[in-house]
């Protein structure tokens, strides 16, 4: 388990940091909040323990700034900041637990120990990826090295269904169900005639095709070209 410790006194934050590696955790710090908020953004981290008066950047902005990209890492304000207004806003801006200095290690170990076994929040990935294709399910944008491609709603559900299952046999009766909503076989080329103009539009300029044929099966999309 990864812990990063964003604060700015040097004693407290020597002595959290010490404490946790000798419990058995991998420790990071930081001592200011931008130095914090880089250190979070670039690495995984398991739990982050942030003081709420800190230089550069504060720990109440700190903890707003990384919630608005989606970040779900548990965080617990470690503070002087006591008062009941305090401690409400810092579990407001987006904390999961709140400790008051001066502290004891014990009861520190066992909130860090309580919010590790929480389950994580999953977020839904926003944009998908696969070899040089991208979607962007919130603009519904889609481009293919850089180069956007328009697409109807239809082809762009259709797109979508197949990258979320890459590396996957999709059947043409699992298309019609999930594309189409439909659970019988209307006994027409639907599937192949969306297919077919689907790939014109990936494959503009001579670009390799991304929609494999499997003779029988269905169609997939390889994860690696």
């Amino acid at each position: 388990m990864k812990i990063a410790v964003i604060e700015d006194d040097d004693e407290t934050r020597a002595y959290v940091s010490n404490g946790l590696r000798e419990t058995g955790f991998t420790v990071d710090s930081a001592s200011n909040g931008l130095e914090g908020l880089l250190l979070a953004k670039d690495n995984h981290y398991d739990l982050l323990i942030v003081d709420r008066m800190l230089p550069q950047l504060d720990g109440l902005t700190l903890v707003k700034t990384l919630r608005s990209t989606g970040t779900t890492v548990p965080v617990l304000f470690l503070t002087t900041m006591c008062g009941i207004d305090d401690r409400v806003e810092g579990l407001n801006a987006g904390a999961d637990d709140y400790l008051v200095k001066p502290f004891a290690f014990s009861e520190l170990t066992a909130r860090v120990n309580a919010l590790l076994r929480r389950p994580r929040t999953t977020v839904e990935q926003n944009v998908l990826h696969v070899q040089d294709l991208e979607l962007d399910l919130l603009k519904r944008v889609v481009k293919r090295g850089g180069q956007a491609v328009e697409l109807q709603p239809t082809e762009f559900r259709l797109l979508e269904y197949l990258v979320r299952h890459a590396g996957q046999v999709v059947s043409r009766t699992m298309l019609l169900e999930n594309v189409w909503d439909f659970h019988f076989d209307p006994k027409t080329n639907m599937v192949e005639t969306h297919i077919s103009r689907l790939r014109g539009k990936l494959n503009t300029g001579g670009k390799p095709d991304l929609i494999q044929t499997i003779r029988g099966a269905g169609y997939i999309i390889h994860e690696i070209a």
